[in-house]
Order: structure tokens, then C-alpha cells, then sequence
């Protein structure tokens, strides 16, 4: 049963939408690297598309009612929005849910070090990396610096054309006759990544007693720029989160534009498209709910993972507000839920076709992705949606015009992987994954194709409108 590419289909007023999804795509992810700037940027989306803070609507105790729309961020790094709908609420919601961290390197607490006369960051990479991949590239940092003060310095360096990069180093090919002898998991270990900031001594004058300070010029260097630009100290670095990413815009892919070449698609592809969508809802029957949250990429723990009660607890919220207060009521509603979680698949690579099960992989171009299971192996690990649910996908995904396909992670024994999907499973709603093929998923430069990314947000609208 192989799908059709959906290029073959689309009229000229579809081609036009693409292009503008697209390129809107492409500006969010090439200005959003780390997830409070994705966090905060849907925020600016949400406001401007009239929704109101549910923390302002909760503490005015104000009603919500059909037609009320409302956000709630968790620690600047997760967010939820919610379009309330005519339907009766412990009948269930609608939901789209996405993450908004990706694979990376983290500057470690304590990270500043200089030898010979170069200054490097200490960084722990985060997610599934191969580390070879993030040798001898250009590298920006985001995050922010949190000071004991109370205050919170933004940093985003390397994106600006006037910016400096930043880079890990590799050892040249003519002294790499033993490097090449490892194992690609090995020929760059973790501890390697060590991200080079500076190189230029300060030049200090002598103290009354005619002795110099000679030790740590370069880094004392370094420090000085960083008080300069940032007001920060060595020690500030202790309770800020900095994060190493690829620097550049994403751009587009293939002689004929038909691609996206860029950092973050896993699963910024996802999440992108899901928040255009819930925004373009004016008016929903079944209340609409996008979900982007952090930590998926390293097993979705902590206070802004999916594991948290940030969703639950909001829900209850909006419950409490719309009228349906109580723990029986918010477990009607989650029980009757019904979820997309809107993840990437790996897309079919010819170059390593022997890694997938052909007629069960996905393609770029053919349209929007459904994994019925994730997990590796034995599906360990996985939500694996039941037939009657697929059945009603299939159906509103027809009736919706939209181009879309079926997928496994690979082929059985291989591998495997997983997302958000189980989590929201154990509720009782029904959820299956599906998203967005990608080629090189997890490496710093990922693949798509803008008819997934138009077919993917196409999709999520059907689901919003007819599911």
C-alpha cells in the first residue's frame, strides 16, 4: 500500500499556503534554539492571537466559557494553550502535544578552563548524540544566567552576522592513524566536547611588590568579556543554564527548495506546526488543547517534563473555571481525551535503506506520519494505539483531504525510540504518535520535507476540527 507524494497533488493556492507556512517555520526554528525561546516566542504567537494568561483568569477568579482561550507556561521551558469549546468538558478534550527541547551540548556548572593558551567550556551533551557530529563546526550558545540578585541575563552568541562562533575541536588526519581505529562511539568521548572560547592573553601590569599574575590570562580575558557584555562573574556561571547549539538560520534544501535543512526539527517540526494550528482554531465544539513541553529528549522527568503534573494540574484548573470543578470531573475529561503526540518519524534514507523495513517506513513527501507503536524490540517501552482508534484517525485524516502515511521506527532488532505518548496514555485516553519524517534526526543539521511540514499542520487542524 504505497502513499502517493503529496507534490503531485497540490493546486496552486495550496503551494502558496505551503510557502508561507514554511517560511514561518524556518524563521521560528532558525530564531528559537533552546526551549524557553521557543516557550516564550509561542507565547508572543498566543497573545497575538488572543489568548489570555490562565494564571491572571485563575487568581480574578473569572469564568471560562466556549470560546475562551488561555495559556499556561511552567518555568519559562513549558506551555500549555486551551481553546474551550461548546462540548461538554468530562466528555473529553482534543489534544496536540509536542516538545520543544532538542539534542544538544550543555555548559557544565563549573566549566571555565584554560591550557595552553587556549579557554575552553566543559559541556555534558544532552539527548541522543552521535559526538563525532559536533566536532569542527560552528557552535552559538543560548540560555540565560540566573544571578543570586534575583535578575536573569539573557546570552544568545554566534546567530548574529557580527557575532563570534565558537567550535569543538578534532585531531588533524595526518596524526589520526590511532583515532580512526576506535568505533564511531568512541573516536570522540564526552569529556572531549570541550567547546573553545577564547585564546587571547590580557596583558597585566606589575604590582607594587613587581611581580606579575602570570596564571590564567586567557581566561581572565575571557571573564572580562563576559562582565563586559553580560554583568556576569565566574561564579553567576554556577546557576545558569547555557545551552551549545549549531549556529545559523535553517535553509532551504535541494535545487528545487523543496526541503528544510536545520537544527531543532526533532521536534520543533511538531511543535511548530501543532501551535499554528491550535492558534488558527477561532471556534472549536470539542475544546483544542497543544501541549509543548521539555525534557522528552532525556525521558521527559523533572518539573517541565511530561511526567509532571503541569498538565493535569492545568487542566484542573480550566475545569475549576469553566464550571466542573472536582477529581471525578478532571477524570471524566482525561479519560475521554483523545491525543495526537506530535513527534518526528526517521524517514526512509536510500543511503541506508538496510536500517528500515521499506513498505513500513516513512518518506519525505508523502505526507503526515503515524506510528502505531514506538518502543524497540518487542515494542518495549511503547504506547501502541488500539485499531479502533486508527480506524477514526484514518477517517478524519480522509475527510480532511490530507496526505498522510504509516511508519515503524526502523526495523524490527535495530533499534527504537520513544516520546510523550505513553504518558498521556496512562489516563486511559487514546493517543497514537505521529509527525513529521526526518532524515539525520538528532544530528546537528536535520532534514525535512516542507510537504510534511504543510501535511503535518493540515493534519493537525483535521484532528482539532472533525476528531
Amino acid at each position: 500500500m504505497e502513499r502517493p507524494n503529496a507534490w503531485k497533488s497540490y493546486t496552486a493556492e495550496q503551494l502558496d499556503q505551503l510557502h508561507y507556512l514554511c517560511e514561518g517555520y524556518k524563521a521560528f526554528i532558525s530564531d528559537n534554539k533552546t526551549e524557553r525561546e521557543c516557550c516564550a516566542a509561542a507565547v508572543d504567537m498566543a497573545r497575538e492571537a488572543g489568548y489570555v494568561d490562565l494564571a491572571d483568569a485563575v487568581a480574578e477568579g473569572r469564568a471560562l466559557k466556549a470560546g475562551d482561550k488561555v495559556y499556561a507556561v511552567n518555568r519559562a521551558k513549558s506551555l500549555m494553550l486551551v481553546n474551550l469549546g461548546t462540548d461538554d468538558l468530562e466528555a473529553g478534550v482534543n489534544i496536540l502535544g509536542a516538545h520543544i527541547d532538542s539534542p544538544r551540548m550543555d555548559v557544565k556548572q563549573n566549566p571555565l578552563e584554560e591550557s595552553s593558551d587556549l579557554v575552553t567550556l566543559d559541556t555534558h551533551y544532552y539527548g541522543g548524540i552521535k559526538k563525532y557530529q559536533w566536532v569542527t563546526i560552528p557552535l552559538a550558545i543560548h540560555g540565560v544566567v540566573a544571578k543570586k540578585d534575583g535578575s536573569v541575563v539573557d546570552v544568545a552568541v554566534g546567530e548574529d552576522e557580527g557575532d563570534p562562533v565558537f567550535c569543538v575541536s578534532d585531531l588533524l588526519i595526518h596524526l589520526s592513524a590511532e583515532q580512526l581505529t576506535k568505533t564511531a562511539a568512541k573516536v570522540i568521548e564526552g569529556e572531549m566536547l570541550d567547546v573553545i572560547v577564547g585564546g587571547r592573553p590580557v596583558v597585566v601590569e606589575a604590582g607594587e611588590d613587581g611581580k606579575k599574575d602570570e596564571k590564567d590570562l586567557v581566561k581572565k580575558g575571557v571573564l572580562a568579556v563576559l562582565k563586559e557584555q553580560f554583568g556576569i562573574d565566574e561564579e553567576d556561571l554556577l546557576s545558569a543554564e547555557l545551552e551549545v547549539v549549531p549556529a545559523g538560520a535553517a535553509r532551504d534544501l535541494g535545487f528545487d527548495r523543496s526541503m528544510i535543512l536545520g537544527y531543532g526539527q526533532d521536534d520543533r517540526s511538531c511543535a511548530y506546526t501543532s501551535l499554528v494550528a491550535q492558534l488558527d482554531e477561532p471556534e472549536v465544539s470539542r475544546t483544542a488543547v497543544t501541549l509543548l513541553v521539555d525534557k522528552e529528549e532525556i525521558g521527559s522527568v523533572g518539573a517541565t517534563g511530561m511526567t509532571s503534573r503541569f498538565f493535569e494540574n492545568t487542566m484542573a484548573e480550566v475545569l475549576a473555571l469553566a464550571g466542573c470543578a472536582g477529581d471525578l470531573a478532571l477524570r471524566r475529561c482525561l479519560a475521554n481525551s483523545q491525543m495526537l503526540s506530535s513527534d518526528v518519524s526517521a524517514g526512509f534514507d536510500p543511503t541506508f535503506a538496510s536500517a528500515f523495513e521499506a513498505k513500513n517506513a516513512s518518506y519525505l513527501g508523502r505526507g503526515l506520519t503515524f506510528n502505531k507503536f514506538t518502543g524497540s524490540r518487542g515494542k518495549s517501552g511503547s504506547n501502541d494505539a488500539d485499531a479502533e482508534y486508527v480506524a477514526k484517525i484514518r477517517r478524519v485524516m480522509d475527510e480532511g483531504g490530507v496526505a498522510w502515511q504509516t511508519a515503524e521506527l526502523g526495523r524490527v532488532d535495530v533499534g527504537g525510540g520513544g516520546t510523550i505518548a505513553y504518558i498521556l496514555a496512562e489516563y486511559g485516553m487514546s493517543v497514537i504518535d505521529c509527525g513529521v519524517p526526518v532524515l539525520s534526526m538528532h544530528a546537528p543539521w536535520e532534514a525535512t520535507s516542507k510537504a510534511d511540514i504543510f501535511e503535518a499542520y493540515r493534519g493537525y487542524r483535521a484532528f482539532l476540527q472533525k476528531a
